[in-house]
């Protein structure tokens, strides 16, 4: 993956950096990639540049049953991509159950100072590490002094006097607050998974569709009708989206079915990135087919008006 001029490597196992010129080392999970893990990550990198080292983040893919960390607020791939922007070369992102059993010690030592060759690590004040979260900042420290290795715990970043997080975050999204959660992330809530085949009833009533589905393991912001931008061929589009079941039509199921105004073409199994940009109106049932084509077509309309402030 390449952004800005800087390639990113990206590892799905615990691996071991090479190069030899060690390296500076962001530690967290960084959920949604918002204004906190933005500073800890720009940190890392002018670390870096300052020392002549590469710049890496350690993470992890949580397990498939997500009891470590709650729904993902952003794809694996929209993930990294955003960590990609910040100018990181090196993205080791192993399966939790990989390293979970290590000990704080163990972590420091076949980790940071084995495979990444750390000469400086950099986190939130929050952060914990080891084998049931046995380690915190303090014994970090303490852990990496003894092996050659600086510490720079990095201040949260504040907004409305309470700290950035990925919690409020999903609060602000499962609120249909969408506004305030990519003011929070520092981009807009971004969703990039395949267009999937639907029933094509949006197609019958013109007004064509492109439909996503969510995973289980995402977070499901409010259900509703939202205004949107599509990126198609290098280019945000106005759209709208509806998200959430369809009573009109008896739909099974979540569906995130989005209506590109003056787009026909075909890009079944591409993976669209879709930004979510004002919250308009809650699911609702009409009593004919008439009145949801009524609904899309002023949903289109707010989405051709919309304005990012």
């Amino acid at each position: 993956m390449k952004t800005g001029g800087v390639r990113l490597h990206c590892y799905d196992t615990l691996a071991t950096i090479e190069g030899g010129t060690g390296a500076c080392v962001a530690l967290g999970y960084f959920d949604g990639v918002h204004l906190g893990h933005r500073r800890v990550l720009a940190r890392t990198v002018e670390a870096a540049r300052e020392r002549g080292c590469t710049s890496a983040v350690f993470t992890f893919a949580p397990p498939l049953d997500r009891a470590v960390k709650g729904r993902a607020i952003l794809t694996p791939e929209e993930k990294a991509r955003r960590i990609a922007a910040m100018g990181v070369e090196h993205y080791v992102r192993p399966p939790f159950e990989e390293f979970c059993t290590l000990s704080p010690e163990a972590f420091v030592h076949d980790v940071l100072a084995v495979r990444f060759g750390a000469k400086a690590v950099f986190c939130g004040d929050n952060f914990t590490f080891g084998s049931r979260k046995a380690g915190n900042v303090d014994m970090l420290r303490r852990l990496c002094a003894a092996a050659g290795i600086s510490v720079e715990i990095v201040p949260m970043v504040q907004r409305e006097g309470a700290p950035v997080s990925s919690s409020r975050i999903r609060a602000c999204l499962e609120a249909g607050d969408v506004e305030t959660a990519g003011a929070m992330l520092g981009e807009p809530y971004c969703i990039d998974l395949p267009v999937r085949h639907g029933k094509r009833l949006g197609t019958a009533l013109g007004f064509p569709t492109i439909n996503q589905i969510y995973p289980d393991w995402m977070l499901l912001p409010r259900q509703g009708v939202y205004v949107t931008r599509v990126l198609l061929d290098g280019v945000w589009r106005p759209s709208a989206t509806g998200l959430g079941t369809r009573p009109t039509v008896n739909g099974d199921g979540v569906t995130c079915e989005t209506f590109i105004p003056d787009f026909s073409g075909d890009i079944y199994g591409d993976r669209v990135p879709v930004r979510f940009c004002r919250f308009l109106w809650p699911t609702q049932k009409f009593g004919t087919l008439e009145e949801l084509s009524a609904m899309v077509g002023r949903a289109a309309q707010a989405a051709r008006e919309w304005r990012e402030k």
